[in-house]
């Protein structure tokens, strides 16, 4: 099984990418996905947040008010690290469930879409590392356009992430997300050539056909040497 890590920044259009890869018929296990329902009301993602933060981050149904949590965290990067710090158990559990999921089902080639790959530290778990990059003058324009923020709150948002420059120069493969839409599928096409290339014999192993192969190896082994035994 490949497990391919796809990162950005905000507002680089990586889930513009995630999307390609999904309508290519690759499997995405998407993080924010996992991480919103880490946090649903009543659960223990929810309980840690709102002791930490206090009810002020909910809304009136009881649900965590991510606008106003995101407003929270962004201005102060003491309180960021702590949400993260709260919530990174709880959303890798809930990552690798999801991969279980796919490996049960014969999935072999797994896109993992993590904001926070790098930061996390499952790029480990990953290869290739793909990066979607964009210009900081495109990536601020596409953020106040987004989020209708002034330059200064969109400069503050991309500053209280790792540089995407340095992400760029830690991937194994990038996609500049700069230009037209066209130009990014045009990218997607050679990266989907090289995510579903065969697999080595270390990625078939972590497989599920691999582990039934290795299973039947060894039963069909005990099963000789019993027979020789005899």
């Amino acid at each position: 099984m490949r497990l391919v890590g796809l990162t950005g920044g905000i507002a680089s259009g990586k889930s513009t990418v995630s999307n390609l890869f999904k309508d290519a018929g690759v499997p995405i296990v998407d993080a924010d996905i996992v991480a919103r329902d880490v946090v649903r009301k009543g659960t223990g993602g929810w309980k840690k947040i709102v002791k930490a933060f206090g009810n002020d981050i909910l809304l009136e149904n009881g649900e965590i008010d991510r606008a106003r949590l995101g407003q929270v965290v962004f201005s102060d990067p003491s309180k960021r690290r702590l949400l993260n710090r709260l919530l990174a158990p709880h959303i890798s559990s809930g990552i690798l469930w999801e991969i279980a999921k796919l490996w049960m089902k014969g999935c072999k080639v797994i896109v993992l879409d993590i904001p926070l790959l790098f930061e996390t530290k499952m790029d480990r778990w990953t290869n290739p590392v793909i990066v979607v990059w964009v210009d900081p003058e495109t990536q601020i324009e596409r953020l106040m356009s987004r989020d209708g923020c002034s330059e200064e709150q969109a400069q503050n948002r991309i500053n209280s992430q790792l540089a995407l420059d340095w992400k760029k120069s830690k991937a194994n493969i990038v996609i500049s997300n700069s230009g037209s839409l066209d130009d990014t599928k045009e990218q997607i096409q050679e990266v989907l050539r090289k995510v579903s290339a065969p697999l080595t014999w270390k990625e078939r192993l972590r497989s599920r056909d691999g582990l039934f192969s290795i299973v039947v190896c060894t039963a069909v082994g005990v099963l000789l040497a019993q027979k020789n035994l005899l």
